[in-house]
């Protein structure tokens, strides 16, 4: 049994692996649960194993790299194609295993342990923004149900509350008053835990060289920068920086036939969390590149002069994500002028 390439479709609890041979012949086809399929790859000699970028692929695949051979993560979108007619598990698995052998596939670089530590503490933050958000909207709608109206931010709902919970009226009666209460004091325990989270990345973007060289590009901060590591790495996946910001999804998306070029709006695909974090960035820094004497600056006013200012804005974030290319690429500082 000589297999050269193993594509292993990960479940839960069971995995399919599908082994093809030189030819692109099946030659073994076995369900397997998942600490089976590293016993098994253990008694092959070293081939290649494909596995669509899925959730425990990057574990697996750090196990299976350790036994010697060749990992290979695939988005499931360029899997898609490669699967036959009457689909299931053993057919997602052949489909892996001939997609890995495409000399013109795209491959997901595999993550460390922590890469996705760090990805988790900002899926973890994201999360409890979202809380807070939600918990402030559903304080703002409870007081204008009885006459009280917010104006926006933070600052403006706390010193509202503090006149209406603090101060001796009886504008609330002592239900309402007490509901409050409680809804302020979990506002400011997510606050808390927000600003330790903020703390973490700030220090960790002192001490990792390639985050402290991306704080150099206007917009990108401590979390923009910890991000970006994490997901992106060494950029070693990707040819330029423009197929970063393909990555990303700020790159129009293209409707070409007959040599005839259209271009839509952009195409939003990647990662969604990297993308709004960019384009806030880009949306902050904005103001102050637009009125530098650089040509960055030009080509910003020239760009405001004839283009909605949100076009400015996912423009500006895709140059950002060239840049962040090149300074995780090269492994080295240089001057960033904007």
């Amino acid at each position: 049994m000589n297999i050269v390439i193993l594509g292993i479709d990960l479940g839960k609890t069971t995995c399919s692996v599908v082994g093809l041979d030189a030819d692109g012949k099946v030659v073994v086809r076995r369900r397997l649960r998942r600490d089976g399929v590293v016993a098994f790859a253990a008694k092959l000699a070293p081939c290649a194993m494909a596995m669509e970028a899925c959730c425990g692929a990057h574990h697996m695949g750090r196990a299976l790299a350790a036994l010697g051979h060749d990992v290979r993560l695939m988005s499931p979108e360029y899997v898609r194609p490669y699967v036959k007619a009457q689909k299931n598990d053993d057919r997602d698995a052949e489909a892996i295993a001939e997609a890995a052998t495409r000399p013109t596939m795209r491959f997901v670089e595999l993550k460390s342990e922590e890469q996705l530590d760090v990805q988790t503490l900002h899926r973890v933050r994201d999360r409890l923004v979202g809380e807070r958000t939600s918990l402030t909207n559903q304080i703002r709608s409870l007081l204008l149900e009885r006459g009280h109206t917010v104006a926006q931010g933070h600052a403006r709902l706390r010193g509202l509350l503090c006149e209406l919970l603090d101060a001796d009226t009886d504008a609330l009666n002592p239900r309402m008053a007490f509901l409050l209460r409680d809804m302020r004091t979990r506002w400011e325990e997510l606050d808390r835990r927000i600003a330790a989270f903020d703390t973490e990345f700030a220090a960790m973007a002192r001490t990792d060289e390639r985050a402290r060289r991306l704080t150099a590009i206007p917009g990108i901060g401590a979390l923009n920068a910890t991000a970006l590591v994490a997901a992106v790495g060494n950029a070693a996946t990707f040819s330029k920086g423009r197929d970063l910001a393909a990555w990303l999804g700020l790159v129009p998306r293209q409707v070409t036939t007959g040599g005839k070029p259209k271009l839509l709006g952009i195409t939003k695909r990647g990662s969604r969390y990297l993308r709004k974090m960019l384009i806030q960035g880009a949306r902050a820094a904005m103001p102050v590149v637009s009125r530098k004497d650089t040509a960055t600056g030009k080509w910003l006013r020239a760009l405001l002069a004839r283009a909605h200012p949100n076009v400015a804005v996912v423009a500006l974030a895709a140059k950002m994500a060239r840049i962040v290319w090149a300074l995780l690429h090269h492994g080295r500082s240089f001057r960033v002028v904007f």
